[in-house]
């Protein structure tokens, strides 16, 4: 069992960054897809960023291309969510996910492990 834990969510303006972190422990996670959702209140689950495993190759839902970048520190057990110029859609409780294999998905089925959220408010 991968235990993940996000920081790093917080409050900010519309047009701003912040930069959320994702820690596991447990077990190491370098060889899963890992993932980012996020849920805005009222909503469901929404699929935002995964990168994969061993090819680091990245996928992102259209409305965060070009603003958001997913990395990940196999040696620091980390994964992060890079988000720029950030907009008042983007509030939300943001989650990452380990999935099941080394290919990232969108689907959060092929997820098996979560973390507890952070929260992200972006301010208009």
């Amino acid at each position: 069992q991968v235990l993940l834990v996000e920081s790093g969510g917080g409050l900010v303006q519309a047009g701003g960054s912040l930069r959320l972190s994702c820690a596991a422990s447990g077990r190491t996670f370098s060889r899963n897809g890992m993932g980012w959702f996020r849920q805005a209140p009222g909503k469901g689950r929404e699929f935002v960023a995964t990168i994969a495993w061993p090819t680091f190759a990245t996928v992102y839902s259209d409305s965060v291309k070009d603003r958001f970048t997913i990395s990940r520190d196999n040696v620091k057990n980390t994964v992060y969510l890079q988000m720029n110029n950030l907009k008042p859609e983007d509030t939300a409780v943001y989650y990452c996910a380990a999935a099941k294999y080394g290919t990232g998905t969108s689907r959060s089925i092929d997820y098996n492990n979560w973390g507890q959220g952070t929260q992200v408010t972006v301010s208009s």
